[in-house]
């Protein structure tokens, strides 16, 4: 007696992302795994009462969406903070935060993402202004790219830092000329502090700024509420299509916590969750890394990537450059670890197998990201480590061969480039210098190069739209004529969010396309992808999404 389908998807039109069957009509789900694709009419044979059939209406079917590089702790809580995305002027960011406020008058601390640094014009925010709006109670302003804060005078004092703490290298506390802070916080050592006034006590940032765990330990009610955090953040992935996910922040309580969802059958995404190091010896550091991938190494939960940071972001001039900012003679930004120390996790890493992913946004960074890679692959020789660099804004041209000798993926984020998904082109493009314009974020240079590109939107930084990276992606302008169109095709960029993906996380053996055999990772959209004008790709949305043959959203 043949197999039969427990769910079976037809009347679609199929992008696999399998070479040896590019596109079919129909497909069939038996528990986890794909049972067969191919034309509707055999897939048909394969009914029986109990099977549950979608008529995808001759829309598209894809692979589910492998969003590469995002924060879900972080963007799940954020889901009920107040959001200043595309807001401008004094007025319309006072109206917003005093409306907020009245509207949770328990909270701890106000806190107001996507706050453009452009958000007062010429004028930089600071606690005065803060101060005039809400002067009662601590209020924060989160950049978009979340490494700079806005505080008022109330946050700064009760968090400690109104005069001032000292930093590691590559974090600040602007100081004012009365000798107290302006309000100004730059990378999470100067305003973690104020973070942790709010509700959550700062637990979500904890995977992102120190890869340690919450002291003291969080009690039942507070796990509870983070594990419903965490399930929201799940659902809105899965509402966009998502099925798999690599984070990149962690620590032990964010593992534990997916565990604890997994276990009660709430967990709707595969999850990969690195460690973050910060500082500390290496070793220790390395085998807590290396403990971490042996307990966690399931289709659903797994760890094994060191995540690192080597640099800040190119707005707030924290970004390492390889030359002195385009806007800021004699200064070139700092770097987060010395070489020595960041080529000895390198090192370390490698040897025992472990992947590494390094934040580097400025072109210095990037260097100094791939020289740790060369001093990993002299000490080890070489094996298939599938290191990453995560955002790479800028890049000296001798570089690109590097990445293609040394095998590292480019790990880049659709939504940042300024001027697209609503960012405004300065100061970002100011801080560049036209000189760079044509090495920053060099989507088709790096393609031309072989170099292998994963793309994905860095939530909460970006939306977690897949669908609106790939319309950024397909739709980017360049910034003055004569650069190079960066443009990405529909297949290039579907590649990037499916089948390279997998390759990523080492599981391109078993997810990423639609073949028999392969995990039911599945997403039908509500129209034909290949049919639809470029423009208008970002209108386009899921209306089912099957994780695992189970359905996590549907309409």
């Amino acid at each position: 007696m043949p197999e039969m389908a427990d769910i079976i998807i037809t009347n679609g039109r199929l992008l696999t992302m399998d070479p040896l069957n590019p596109k079919a009509e129909a497909l069939a789900i038996q528990n986890d795994r794909i049972l067969a694709v191919g034309a509707a009419d055999e897939i048909a044979e394969l009914r029986h009462p109990g099977t549950r059939v979608f008529d995808a209406a001759g829309n598209t079917v894809l692979p589910g969406f492998n969003e590469s590089h995002i924060h879900i702790f972080g963007g799940s809580v954020e889901l009920t903070h107040l959001s200043l995305f595309g807001l401008k002027g004094e007025e319309a960011l006072r109206k917003a935060i005093v409306e907020h406020a009245a509207s949770t008058p328990l909270d701890n601390l106000i806190i107001a993402n996507s706050a453009d640094y452009s958000l007062l014009g010429d004028r930089s925010v600071d606690r005065h202004v803060l101060d005039s709006i809400l002067p009662d109670r601590p209020l924060a302003l989160m950049s978009p790219d979340h490494h700079t804060v806005w505080a008022n005078t109330r946050a700064l004092r009760t968090a400690g830092l109104l005069e001032g703490r000292v930093l590691p290298p590559g974090n600040e506390i602007v100081m004012g000329p009365d000798d107290l802070a302006t309000g100004e916080l730059r990378e999470h050592a100067a305003f973690d502090a104020v973070i942790a006034l709010g509700s959550s006590g700062g637990r979500e940032r904890l995977g992102l700024s120190t890869g340690g765990e919450p002291a003291p330990s969080p009690d039942a009610l507070e796990m509870a509420r983070d594990r419903e955090a965490l399930k929201k953040g799940l659902a809105h992935l899965a509402k966009h299509g998502i099925t798999s996910f690599q984070n990149m922040d962690g620590n032990f309580y964010q593992l534990k916590l997916l565990k604890d969802l997994q276990l009660s059958g709430e967990l709707t995404v595969r999850a990969r969750i690195p460690f973050l190091y910060a500082d500390g010896d290496v070793i220790e550091a390395m085998d807590k890394a290396e403990y971490m991938a042996a307990a966690y190494n399931s289709e659903w939960l797994s760890a094994g990537t060191v995540k690192v940071f080597m640099d800040g972001v190119l707005d707030s001039h924290t970004a390492l450059m390889a030359d002195d900012y385009a806007d800021l003679a004699g200064w070139r930004g700092e770097a987060r670890l010395d070489e020595t120390t960041f080529n000895r996790i390198c090192i370390e890493a490698d040897r025992r197998g472990l992947q590494m992913a390094v934040h580097a946004i400025g072109d210095g960074a990037v260097a100094r990201a791939l020289d740790g890679y060369e001093a990993a692959a002299a000490a080890n020789g070489p094996r298939d480590s599938r290191h990453r660099i995560e955002h790479i804004e800028i890049i000296r041209s001798q570089d690109f061969d590097r990445f293609k000798r040394l095998r590292v993926l480019a790990s880049m984020q659709p939504p940042h480039p300024p001027g697209q998904m609503g960012l405004p082109l300065e100061p970002t493009i100011s801080r560049i210098g036209k000189a760079k314009w044509p090495l920053a974020y060099a989507w088709r240079t790096f393609r031309d190069a072989g170099v292998d590109m994963i793309f994905s939107s860095d939530w909460p930084v970006s939306p977690v739209n897949p669908l609106q990276s790939i319309h950024s992606a397909m739709t980017r302008k360049p910034w003055a004529e004569g650069l190079p169109d960066n443009r990405q095709s529909l297949a290039e960029t579907l590649d990037a969010y499916t089948v390279r993906a997998a390759f990523a996380e080492f599981r391109d053996s078993w997810k990423g396309k639609l073949r028999a055999g392969y995990a039911a990772d599945v997403v039908i959209l509500d129209s034909d992808l290949e049919d639809t004008p470029t423009e208008i790709i970002d209108q386009i949305s899921p209306i089912a999404t099957i994780c695992a043959g189970r359905v996590s959203f549907e309409t």
